[in-house]
């Protein structure tokens, strides 16, 4: 049985409190939501803080507050909570959130726990006999990168569901210290070093997510797994577009197919998670989009641009080249979504994959 290492908590009332003393503690302390990864990482030694910050009892971080031009997103609400409260340009957020893990797991897990989620390892995530044995890795206490020994980088993967999403959909997010509360995209706030992935400093909080009114965009998400629930992605896709002309989502739940939009693509997003050690924008890709409308061409155009920035190693599930090609498939597939073609029995068709050997639907 795996234990935890002895550690001091601590359960502060307000942010200005857990400032205080994360600045006073330092690198030794770690914020704590949900803990459904943090707690497993400590058992396995792989993260070993001295002292436990809850954020859960600091009541403005478990609210979503909605304004017209905006909308303010608390890092303490729960993952089951965003899947079940956002629709239309909110789609891709509520679709990442409620494939995350288990039920059980989403009533704890929390939104800012997810963006601020460790990267993953084949060589990382085992437990610490098992990296003792093989002389540990680059990650965690040791000198050498077990995915690319000549590397002088972590390659870790990053596999947080909702951080794609948020990004395609041009989230912000508000960091808090002590000295100062800044905020920047969410985009920024990752970088693609599996050891140094995260731009989060020590002694700060995330605090909130903020996201601008969403009127006439329409967002999906779309991930990769072994099985169809409970698993990391090992390829995920979020995409956003905004039309110039509405299609006829309003009030319309994601489950609910409608009719292709005749909208010209005003603006544009797509992501692709898992493949690297931050989400990837695939900004090129999504450049081919705007001024037209989701055509096959169109998309079979942008969904090949953008599985060109995917180099997935052989450090996650399945085999690495496969799912370099099907990266172009999984962008297909949302753009289809986003142009109202009804991608239910894709959908059906990759929770029920059966490897080595998936099949795809023909497109």
């Amino acid at each position: 049985m795996m234990r935890l290492p002895l550690f001091q908590f601590r359960a502060p009332r307000t942010l200005e409190e857990a400032v205080r003393i994360l600045a006073g503690e330092g690198p030794a302390a770690m914020p704590i939501a949900g803990g459904t990864d943090l707690l497993p990482n400590m058992k396995r030694r792989q993260q070993v803080p001295k002292t436990l910050l809850s954020l859960r009892h600091i009541e403005p971080l478990t609210h979503m507050y909605f304004q017209k031009q905006f909308s303010r997103l608390g890092a303490c609400v729960t993952l089951t909570e965003i899947a079940s409260r956002f629709r239309n340009g909110f789609t891709a957020l509520a679709q990442a959130a409620s494939q995350v893990a288990t039920p059980q797991i989403r009533n704890m897990a929390t939104l800012g726990g997810n963006l601020c989620l460790d990267t993953r390892c084949n060589y990382y995530d085992q437990n610490y006999e098992w990296r003792k044995a093989i002389d540990f890795c680059l990650k965690k206490d040791g000198t050498v990168c077990w995915v690319a020994p000549g590397s002088a980088k972590c390659m870790a993967v990053s596999s947080t569901d909702t951080a794609p999403a948020l990004i395609a959909l041009g989230a912000r997010v508000r960091l808090a210290s002590l000295s100062e509360q800044r905020e920047i995209l969410l985009a920024d706030l990752y970088n693609n070093d599996g050891l140094d992935y995260i731009k989060r400093r020590p002694d700060e909080i995330l605090a909130e997510i903020l996201l601008d009114n969403l009127h006439n965009w329409k967002s999906t998400y779309w991930k990769l797994r072994r099985r169809g629930s409970f698993d990391f992605p090992v390829l995920s896709v979020a995409a956003a577009v905004r039309f110039s002309t509405s299609g006829p989502t309003s009030g319309i739940p994601s489950s609910v197919p409608s009719s292709p939009s005749a909208g010209i693509v005003e603006e544009a997003r797509i992501v692709i998670g898992s493949a690297a050690s931050r989400p990837i924008l695939a900004t090129e890709a999504a450049k081919l989009l705007i001024g037209r409308t989701l055509t096959p061409d169109t998309i079979c155009e942008a969904a090949t641009q953008a599985a060109k920035i995917a180099k997935p190693l052989d450090n996650t599930d399945f085999d690495l080249s496969w799912r370099k090609k099907v990266t172009g498939e999984f962008v297909t597939y949302a753009l289809r979504e986003l142009a109202g073609h009804d991608t239910r029995p894709e959908r059906h068709a990759i929770t029920r994959l059966s490897p080595p050997t998936p099949q795809f639907p023909i497109l």
